[in-house]
Order: structure tokens, then C-alpha cells, then sequence
């Protein structure tokens, strides 16, 4: 069948052709600018040396890297810094979710920076997810004032589904950042799981911060956490929440009466504040210069950083161990055959973790 406008009395018409369709696939997209190779450890180590935080930032992702060709370059880098590195007050804070740690810390920093020559990196962890294994990485947002300050670095990293949700790699970050000249170190945890323990293996203070009304306020010391803790900061106690505030500090205090004396002989205290209102900060850091003061008094500060170092050296070897036999292609063929063997109730659990452990030591004698 002929198309209307073919007809005679349309003689005077004409029909376009159309707009025609763009192509499917992106005509720029081989165009897109391709990331920068990763320098040598020597350009990486020189950059961070005179505190530049673009080589700074490149160096922490080469130390996050899971690839096996930039683990020994990772491992240079970090030896290379070591030498510079350990001069700067290390601050773990954590607290239940909620609890207003990201707003803390750009309020505890900003303050930091108010002394001249003050510089300060906060290594934030964010909590990846157990089925994508991504994150937000939003915590920048949290932190407006310190993410813009030119004498802050700011560094969101992934848990990666690492013990606690801590990030495998803060330790070395925190070398990292030490040698390009930040003096102050904040650690943040995502506040669940055993992440409290890890960050503790590697800090100097360790802050728990708390919120009345948000359940039992005793609930921490089953969990263990108040045994950790060297100060603890009640905070949003501003407004109508001032005396539940006052009445949670009257608690844990009385709580901390429970717990043995800690290894630095320092007494816990317990102070509230408002991070939103910004009320009662100089207390809360007046109490951490009298703690450092405290345990370089007494020399605990020095014991405790070589244990620190002691007890990475431990879980490095139990990470490269576990790395090792996991990356091993026999070992690998081994257990895809006894996973499905397990799945189908031919061989326990047990039987398959033994028998290919014994495999795995047998084919290193």
C-alpha cells in the first residue's frame, strides 16, 4: 500500500529523512583520559618526604592495592618512610553508631589546627558491604570543614571485609602520613565487630564516645570496649539532654571502678560535650594532653609503640601466610573439589580442612 503523502495532492510536499539515531556505544569513550601509571617507589617516597599529598594519596592506594606486583613496591615505599615516621600522637575514636564520630573528629581537628605547625590525617574506615564488597566512602561528607583545610588529609578507606571492618593496610597508612610531616593522627572505626581491638593495636589514645539515653548505658562493658578505652566523651549533651548526659558520666564512672587499673596507670575520665555546639572541647583535649604527658612520663608511650610494632609484625605473618596458601593453584584445584563434597554431605567439614592442610605442609617438605 502507497504512503499517503505519495499522493498527487501532496505534490508540493516533501518528506524528510529523519533525525538520525546516535550510535550505541559512547564516540568518546576511547578518548577518556586513562589513569596515570603508579610511580617508582623512589618518586613516591621523595614526594611524601617534602609532604606532597598528591604523592602522599597515590602511595596509600599502591599500600591498598591487592595486587601481587605492587606488594613488594607497597613494601619499599613503607621501609623507605619508616626512618621518618613515629613522631606524631596516634587517636583512635569509636563509638556506637550515631554517636556523632565524624562530627567529632572535624571538631577535634579543627582545633588541632589552631596550633601553629599542626598538621593532621584522619584515616576513616568505612564499612564495605558483605555482598558488593563496596563502600560510599562518604565520610569527607561528614567532615566539611576538615576535607577544604589545606593543613588536613583526609582519607576514606574501605574494610574490605578485614577483621572488625578495620582497613588491612591503616597501619602502614599512618607510617605513610607521618613521614610527609602530619603530626596528628586520627583513626576512626566504623563502631561494630572487633574493629575497636584492631584500631586499639595501633593507636596511642584510645576515645569511646557515648550517648545517653540510647539504651543501657552499661551495655559497653560486656562488650568489652570500656577496658580499652582511655577516655570516654558523652556527647549531643546540649539542650534537654544535658542532665541525662551528666546522669550517663555518673554511670560509666562508676563502671570504670570495676575495671583493674590499665597497663599506663592512667585513670580513664569521663567528660561530656556537644560536637554540634562545640561545647566542652578544651576539656576533652586538655584530658588528652594530660594522658600523652602522663605515659611519656612514665615510659609507657615508648613500651607500648614497640609492642604495637611487635604484634603487627604477628599479624603480617598470619596475613602472608594465609594469603600464601590460599594463592597456591593446587591448594585452590583442592578445595573447589572438596567444597562440593562438603555441600553434598560426602565429607564433613572437618575431614576436608585436614586433608587438605595436610596436602598443602606435605607438598612444602
Amino acid at each position: 500500500m502507497e504512503h499517503p503523502e505519495n499522493d498527487r495532492q501532496y505534490a508540493g510536499l516533501s518528506v524528510n529523512s529523519g533525525v538520525a539515531q546516535p550510535p550505541s556505544v559512547n564516540p568518546y569513550a576511547s578518548m577518556r583520559r586513562r589513569r596515570k601509571p603508579l610511580p617508582e617507589a623512589s618518586e613516591l617516597v621523595e614526594g611524601i618526604l617534602r609532604g606532597d599529598v598528591t604523592m602522599l594519596s597515590r602511595a596509600v592506594t599502591l599500600v591498598e592495592s591487592t595486587a601481587p606486583d605492587h606488594y613488594a613496591r607497597a613494601q619499599e615505599v613503607i621501609e623507605k618512610c619508616l626512618p621518618h615516621s613515629g613522631r606524631s600522637r596516634r587517636i583512635g575514636i569509636t563509638g556506637v553508631p550515631g554517636a556523632g564520630k565524624s562530627t567529632s573528629i572535624d571538631v577535634f581537628g579543627l582545633h588541632v589546627l589552631r596550633e601553629p605547625g599542626s598538621r593532621l590525617a584522619v584515616l576513616a574506615i568505612d564499612p564495605s558491604s558483605e555482598r558488593t564488597r563496596g563502600s560510599i566512602l562518604g565520610d569527607k561528607t561528614r567532615m566539611e570543614r576538615l576535607a577544604v583545610h589545606p593543613d588536613a588529609f583526609v582519607r576514606p578507606s574501605p574494610s574490605a571485609g578485614s577483621l572488625g571492618g578495620v582497613a588491612r593496610k591503616t597501619r602502614e597508612t599512618i607510617v605513610l602520613c607521618e613521614a610527609a610531616g602530619f603530626n596528628n593522627i586520627f583513626v576512626e572505626t566504623v563502631g561494630v565487630g572487633q574493629s575497636e581491638t584492631a584500631v586499639h593495636s595501633m593507636v596511642d589514645f584510645f576515645l569511646l564516645l557515648q550517648i545517653a539515653g540510647a539504651g543501657d548505658e552499661l551495655q559497653g562493658i560486656k562488650r568489652g570496649i570500656m577496658e580499652m578505652a582511655d577516655g570516654i566523651v558523652i556527647n549531643k549533651a546540649d539542650g534537654d539532654n544535658i542532665q541525662p548526659a551528666r546522669l550517663a558520666q555518673a554511670q560509666y564512672r562508676s563502671a570504670l571502678h570495676l575495671f583493674p587499673t590499665p597497663p599506663s596507670g592512667w585513670k580513664p575520665e569521663v567528660l561530656t560535650y556537644s560536637g554540634y555546639y562545640e561545647l566542652g572541647i578544651d576539656e576533652v583535649w586538655d584530658m588528652i594532653d594530660r594522658y600523652f604527658a602522663f605515659i611519656k612520663d612514665n615510659g609507657f608511650f615508648e613500651r607500648q609503640r614497640r609492642d604495637q610494632a611487635r604484634f603487627w609484625m604477628y599479624e603480617t605473618i598470619d596475613e602472608q601466610l594465609k594469603a600464601h596458601f590460599y594463592n597456591d593453584p593446587d591448594i585452590a584445584a583442592t578445595l573447589a573439589r572438596y567444597d562440593s563434597e562438603v555441600q553434598e554431605n560426602r565429607r564433613s567439614s572437618f575431614t576436608a580442612a585436614r586433608d587438605v592442610l595436610e596436602r598443602y605442609f606435605s607438598s612444602r617438605r
